[in-house]
């Protein structure tokens, strides 16, 4: 599938891509354009259109893009719903929702005078994405296994998160 977004990548139009390529459509290229010329690659390229004006990929109810696209596509998965507060924090500045989104929101803007386009932009914070997905799980993790964890020693905490890390689901 081919999708299209603003150019000018920041928060919303890196989480995206990486969402897409790795929840939803592996093998999907991406189109940056101009605000204006949005509508025309959604006809020319039968692109799917996400986080510009008026789309159904976009902002809506409150919500930012990667979060409507995760919930378009059904995505569930606990540890993405919790890096999704992190990107709603970064792409709204509502940083009440998770106070990551502040270093989020200056990486991502620091990063864009370290790219040459938004295509390197993109391959390159899929790393910071990655990052935050183990992070978010990595959390959720030491919730759910609190006192488990508050009974060993750190060398056996650490064994016991990093089997944990590399488990599915």
């Amino acid at each position: 599938m081919k999708w299209v977004t603003r150019e000018h990548v920041h928060v919303d139009r890196t989480a995206c891509p990486w969402l897409i390529k790795k929840f939803i459509d592996p093998k999907a290229e991406f189109i940056f354009a101009p605000t204006e010329k949005i509508e025309e690659a959604v006809k020319t390229a039968r692109a799917i259109p996400f986080d510009a004006p008026g789309v159904e990929l976009g902002h809506r109810d409150g919500k930012c893009s990667f979060e409507t696209i995760m919930e378009k596509y059904g995505l569930k998965d606990p540890v993405l719903l919790e890096l999704a507060k992190i990107v709603h924090a970064a792409d709204t500045s509502d940083t009440q929702v998770a106070p990551e989104g502040a270093g989020l929101s200056a990486i991502m803007t620091g990063a864009r005078f370290n790219v040459k386009d938004d295509f390197d932009a993109v391959e390159k914070a899929a790393y910071v994405y990655d990052a935050l997905y183990s992070f978010c799980k990595f959390k959720l993790l030491q919730n759910k296994y609190k006192d488990e964890l508050g009974k060993m020693t750190m060398k056996q905490r650490e064994d016991f998160l990093k089997r944990k890390m590399r488990k599915k689901g």
